[in-house]
Order: C-alpha cells, then sequence, then structure tokens
C-alpha cells in the first residue's frame, strides 16, 4: 500500500454557499465555516435548537377503543379502513432544527486575489481558513462543550448575527456587549414568536496584545496578536445567568502564559483523535488523486481516491453530531432556519441508515447518543402504545424533534400512527453494540421487555390457519397498489415483530417461553407471482415496485432473518425483489438501502451500480457533506453517514456466529486495507485483500467457534480469547 488515504480535505477557494462550508461539531454544538476572507462567518448550531410550532403541546391520537373495529374491518375485506381511523387532526410537523447564529469575523482591510487555502482536519475536528498571513481556525470541544475560534489578524469586527435565511422576522432579539480583563464578552438572546422558549448565545472574547473597543453590537479589535473566541449556547424557558456563563469560559483558559487554544485543542483531541481513528479504509489509490482538493476529487466518481476520503469524511461527521442526540436529517448543521423535513430525527429510515455502520465501525459514541436519545423517550413511547393501541409497551415514533418521543406526525396519506416496527429497528444498532462488546446493557434490556410487553397486547388477531395477524399494519412510505396505507402483514411488521420477541427473549430468561412462543405463532414471508418477497405477506394485497423505501427487505438488513446461507429460497426472493425495486425520486437513502441489502445478498455489482448513483450523481457537497437529492438539492446527512456502513458491509460481515469475507466487493475496489471493524462474536478485525490473496487477522475478546464464509463456501472457525487468530485465502 501507498503512504495511505488522506484524513481531511480542502478547497483552494472560499465557500460561498454555507452548504460547502467546512464543519466541526462534539455532539452538542456544532460549527460551521464558510464566507469571503473579509467577511467570514462560523454558523453556531446546537442539538437543542428547535422552533416551537404547536408540535410542543401535541399528544398523541386517543384511538384505542376504535382500534378492534379498524381491525374487524380490514380482516373482513375493507381495504381502506385504516384511512378513517384518526382524530381528524391536520398534520403536524415536529419542532423543527435551526441554526442559532453567525459569529461575523470582518477583516476591515480588503484582501485581492490573495492565496487562500480552506481545509479541515478529520484527526482533530479543526477547520481553518489561511490567506495572506491571516489564520482562522475552529473546532468543537468534547472535553469542554464549546465552539473554539481562534483568529491570528491585527484588526478584527466580531459580531454575533442572528440574521441567517428564513429567521423568523418578529424573532425577539436582543444583543449585549460589554469588555472584560480578558477582552470582551458578546451575548445574543432570542425568543420565539409567540412562546416563553428562547436561547441564548455568550462569547467570551480573549484578546492578546492591541486594543479592543466597543461597537454595539459588537466590538472592534485592531493591532492584536491573536484573538480567541470561546462560544456555548443554551436554550432555556427561564432567564440564564449570561455573566455565570461567561465566568465558565474563562474558567477554560489555562492560568499563566500557555497558549489556551493549544491547550482546548490537546483536551479535545485527546478523545476525538482517538474515536476517530480506530477505524481506517486504504483502497489503494493514486497518490495524486489522494491530493486534489474535494470539488476536483468529487468529479471523479470512479477514484478510490474518492471512496477513501468519503469513508472518512462520513465516520468524521458522524462523530462530530452523535453526542447529545444521533444525527438529524442535516447531522448537527444547517445554515438556513427552513430546515427540509424540519431537520427532525426520521425514524423510518434515516436515522437507522446513518447510525448503522455505528458499533461496526467502532462508534461507540454514536451508539451511545443513540440510546441516551431513546431513555429521554421511553415514556412518550409508552403513550404512544396506550393512547394509540391500548397496549402496554412501546411504540416508537415516526418523526422526532428531540424534545418529545410522542406520536402525532401522520396524515392520510402517510398513517405513521399505525406503524409499529420503529422501537425494534431502533434499537437494534444498540443490541448490535452489546453483541460486540460481550455485554448486555440493562437500559436495552428494559427497552426490549417494553417492546416485547407491546407485542404481547397488539398479537391478538388471527388468520384461519391460527396465525397471528399485524393488523392495522404499514410499510413506510409505501402502499400496496390495490389497497390503501393501512393494510394487514407488512413484510417489515412480521420481521421487527419476530425480532423483537426473540431478542427481548435473549436477554429475559425468565419471559422466554412466552415470548418465543409468541414469535413462533406470527407467519412466514410470501414470495408473488413475481417471484419476488412480497411487501405484504397478506394474500390479495399487490406490490408498489417503484419506490424509495424498501422496508420490505428488514429482514435481509439489518436484520439476519434472510440470509444466502440459512434461508436460500427466501434470499432468491428478496434479491427478486431488490430487483424489481424503482429508485423513485432518487433520494439518496434510498440507493444506499440498496446497496446495502445488495452486499447481504452478495451482489457485488448491484452495490456497485447503487454507489454509482450516488457517486455520479452530483450528491456531495464541497464540505463532502451530501444532498437528498441530485445535484445537490436538499442539504442532507444521508448518503455522508450512511456510505461508510456500505463500504463496511461489501467487505465484512458478522452475526454472534459467523463471519462472512468479503461478500460483495466491486470490481472498483479490487485491493485495499479495512482496519479495526468490530465484530458481533466480540473479535476485532484487519482485513487486507488484493486479486490474488486475503489476509485477514482476527483478535477476539471470547473463545467462540463462528462459521467463516467466503466465496468457497463455509468452515468453522475456532476463535480463543486473547489469541489473534490470521487467515490467509487465496480464492475469495
Amino acid at each position: 500500500m501507498s503512504d495511505g488515504p488522506v484524513h481531511g480535505t480542502w478547497e483552494p477557494a472560499p465557500a460561498a454557499r454555507w452548504e460547502d462550508g467546512f464543519l466541526s461539531g462534539n455532539g452538542r454544538h456544532g460549527a460551521l465555516l464558510f464566507g469571503a476572507p473579509n467577511d467570514e462567518r462560523v454558523v453556531v448550531t446546537h442539538h437543542t435548537l428547535v422552533r416551537p410550532n404547536g408540535a410542543e403541546h401535541a399528544r398523541p391520537p386517543r384511538l384505542a377503543a376504535e382500534l378492534p373495529a379498524l381491525q374487524d374491518r380490514l380482516l373482513a375485506g375493507d381495504l381502506h379502513a385504516a384511512e378513517g381511523f384518526t382524530d381528524r387532526r391536520e398534520l403536524q410537523w415536529v419542532q423543527p432544527f435551526h441554526p442559532a447564529f453567525a459569529i461575523r469575523l470582518r477583516r476591515p482591510t480588503q484582501v485581492e486575489n490573495a492565496d487562500h487555502r480552506r481545509s479541515v482536519d478529520f484527526t482533530t475536528g479543526v477547520a481553518q481558513t489561511e490567506y495572506d498571513g491571516d489564520l482562522s481556525r475552529v473546532f468543537v470541544s468534547r472535553a469542554d462543550d464549546v465552539i473554539v475560534i481562534q483568529v491570528t489578524t491585527p484588526d478584527l469586527e466580531i459580531a454575533l448575527d442572528h440574521r441567517l435565511p428564513n429567521a423568523p422576522h418578529d424573532l425577539a432579539v436582543g444583543h449585549g456587549a460589554v469588555l472584560t480583563p480578558e477582552g470582551a464578552l458578546l451575548t445574543l438572546r432570542a425568543r420565539y414568536p409567540g412562546s416563553d422558549r428562547a436561547y441564548t448565545g455568550v462569547t467570551l472574547v480573549a484578546v492578546t496584545g492591541g486594543r479592543t473597543t466597543l461597537t454595539p453590537p459588537g466590538l472592534r479589535i485592531t493591532g492584536a496578536d491573536s484573538v480567541l473566541l470561546l462560544t456555548r449556547v443554551l436554550r432555556h424557558t427561564d432567564e440564564p445567568d449570561a455573566l455565570a456563563e461567561a465566568r465558565a469560559l474563562g474558567e477554560l483558559l489555562p492560568e499563566g502564559h500557555g497558549d489556551p487554544y493549544a491547550h482546548l485543542l490537546a483536551r479535545h483531541t485527546e478523545s476525538h483523535r482517538a474515536a476517530y481513528r480506530r477505524v481506517t479504509l486504504d483502497l489503494g489509490a493514486d497518490p495524486a488523486e489522494r491530493a486534489l482538493p474535494g470539488s476536483e476529487l468529487l468529479r471523479c466518481p470512479d477514484s478510490p481516491a474518492l471512496l477513501e476520503r468519503l469513508f472518512a469524511a462520513g465516520r468524521y461527521h458522524l462523530l462530530s453530531s452523535s453526542g447529545l442526540c444521533p444525527p438529524r436529517l442535516t447531522g448537527l448543521w444547517t445554515g438556513d432556519w427552513d430546515t427540509a423535513w424540519a431537520g427532525a430525527f426520521t425514524n423510518d429510515a434515516n436515522v437507522n441508515l446513518q447510525t448503522a455502520s455505528a458499533a461496526c465501525a467502532a462508534l461507540p459514541e454514536v451508539t451511545e447518543a443513540l440510546a441516551s436519545l431513546i431513555q429521554r423517550q421511553i415514556p412518550d413511547w409508552q403513550d404512544n402504545a396506550r393512547e394509540i393501541f391500548g397496549a402496554r409497551g412501546v411504540v416508537a415514533p415516526p418523526h422526532s424533534d428531540g424534545e418529545s418521543g410522542l406520536t402525532y406526525h401522520f396524515s392520510r396519506e402517510y398513517p405513521l400512527h399505525l406503524w409499529t416496527a420503529g422501537a425494534d429497528w431502533l434499537l437494534k444498532p444498540l443490541v448490535d453494540h452489546d453483541e460486540t462488546r460481550g455485554e448486555q446493557d440493562p437500559r436495552t434490556a428494559r427497552a426490549l421487555a417494553e417492546v416485547a410487553l407491546f407485542y404481547e397486547d397488539f398479537l391478538t388477531r388471527t388468520d384461519a390457519d391460527g396465525q397471528l395477524v399485524v393488523v392495522p399494519s404499514y410499510s413506510p412510505e409505501n402502499r400496496p397498489a390495490n389497497a390503501s396505507w393501512g393494510a394487514i402483514n407488512a413484510a417489515m411488521d412480521l420481521s421487527a415483530a419476530r425480532h423483537a420477541l426473540l431478542t427481548a427473549a435473549a436477554y429475559h430468561p425468565e419471559r422466554a417461553e412466552v415470548w418465543r412462543a409468541l414469535a413462533d405463532r406470527l407467519p412466514s414471508h410470501r414470495t408473488n407471482a413475481d417471484g419476488a418477497l412480497a411487501e405484504w405477506a397478506w394474500p390479495g394485497l399487490d406490490d408498489t415496485y417503484d419506490h424509495r423505501h424498501l422496508s420490505h427487505l428488514y429482514g435481509v438488513w439489518p436484520l439476519d432473518e434472510i440470509t444466502p446461507y440459512d434461508t436460500p429460497d427466501l434470499a432468491k426472493a428478496a434479491h427478486r425483489a431488490l430487483e424489481l425495486r424503482g429508485s423513485e425520486n432518487d433520494s439518496a437513502h434510498g440507493h444506499l438501502h440498496h446497496a446495502l441489502v445488495a452486499a447481504r445478498l452478495r451482489d457485488g455489482e448491484r452495490v456497485a451500480h447503487a454507489l454509482g448513483q450516488v457517486l455520479e450523481g452530483d450528491f456531495f457537497h464541497d464540505s463532502l457533506m451530501s444532498a437528498h437529492y441530485p445535484n445537490r438539492d436538499v442539504y442532507n446527512a444521508d448518503a455522508a453517514h450512511t456510505l461508510p456502513a456500505v463500504l463496511v458491509e461489501m467487505l465484512v460481515h458478522s452475526t454472534p456466529d459467523r463471519l462472512v469475507l468479503l461478500p460483495a466487493v466491486p470490481a472498483t475496489c479490487p485491493q485495499g486495507e479495512l482496519r479495526g471493524i468490530r465484530t458481533r462474536f466480540g473479535a476485532e478485525l484487519d482485513l487486507v485483500w488484493n486479486p490474488t490473496e486475503v489476509i485477514a487477522v482476527i483478535r477476539p475478546t471470547r473463545t467462540h467457534r463462528v462459521e467463516l464464509r467466503t466465496s468457497s463456501g463455509a468452515e468453522p472457525l475456532d476463535l480463543v480469547a486473547g489469541e489473534d487468530h490470521v487467515l490467509r485465502l487465496e480464492a475469495w
């Protein structure tokens, strides 16, 4: 291999669009750096910043009393009965995510035709710009939860500016600016229209040398050697003590004459670099292509260097946006108040795809962020189960703003309140994480028990053969060709119910017999007249093939219910379903979901085609954050965060009892090194491959026998805790 891939990206010109701005984050605060040399901006975001829109008071619909009648009608053949299962409310979106403000950094001296370079270092999280000897750099500290900006220029004007695109015109804003021993303190307080909720930004400006003068609402610095800014944001209903916040920021500065920027960066880098460096991908790319700016590399869709950089960027952005919460639709960043689909946590594909690599690509920080969000929302999930279904246990919402886990976002064409599979999908990464470390998290155990309790109460109807029926049932966000959206026995619901019950049984031996018996009474999947796995197992419901979601293949990915090894006939039907699936509106998540399923089914050509749709479709901004649609339409993190999972899955797949090596490697990746992968049987794995040989080094943490699967077939593999196991394969 060559010197290895570049762990960062760069551009030779300023970012005129915020979408092209380089990103930093710690899972709570986010920073987005863009702008002209004379007017740079750092857009500040925070996971808690959601705009009140009425949803803060929304409740799930009270429909439990009407559920038996709906089930009767659906089972009797009324294929449109679910359209009336509502309390007649209008569609209510969750509270939309929004930016706080921009920190404006203006240089009075005009810079014309200066050499310019901006970059972001994935190993440190530092985004910076350099020109004519001036330097601006920013990172968001994981250690101290603060946005750190350093500017080395003698003359600088600083202000906090809330006037970002689509900000409410009636946002009540108050500014503060006072001189302090360090330099100055800037505050911005914004109260939402018609609400008691507000947020406050506090920026401590520490100036070395020169003179600081107030120019309300900002300040001006002249003759300085260096300027350091420390920023935090609070969302609140009461009145925060801005001076106390300023004192807390001041306490972050080291005593004496040490370099405060270097001190804060070292504290942050210790944890950030360790997390980022756990897994690396080297595809042996051309060093000349590795040296290209990101914008030029994006014009080389067949380049291994592009896959290397997008893999690195995806892990970096995923880590940086995960902390208080997992990533939103936009990760942790936006420069516009009008975020598409409210910048929500969308649980019927998007959060799930974005967090797909958390366990295997060694990012427990992402898993913990997801677990934290789930734990905060369990009481709301219980309300959903009780109010809508009259059941114990929990039902996850289709959308969340991070504050509420209640189900209230639904409509006739999107009857998401009927969807019961969400809790199983959201908990799957937590179960995977438990398997990698060989220890069950009690929080995951409790949540799984709640899901199983729901199915105990909900799965009461049977068909003519005595098998349980999931009714009503919904396959996001599709409908049968000959029926309405609310139907019976969606394949995803069957897979999720079966998996949830069996997984809960594994965590709770005292209830295992009851829950396994319930799972055994669920029907198997149906193969339709086209030889494809049917999206609805109920006879008479016809498939609608041209759709962006692949909910019906949930049993293939992320579950292991359908595999080429254990259920070859179902795997063949699932593959046929994948062949027939259209891409509808070319959503990035649809293409990459397709690739993940194809990798499980050992179809490398289909993985390559799906990847090609994204790499050739202009889905990535210069920041290497992605878009939802081709031609960089709608800022969205799905492609950026999901692509690493695709690259891992095509190279390695594991279950608690199986290791699959190189199941679906595209011809465009004939050689490479993937290091640091975690397996679900408790081992770390390094993989090196070329056209003639494969070497896998397995470092098990527990003694276990697994099945090794390659293109040559299967063989047992005995692993001993603490003993490295080296595999050399000539055929793969």
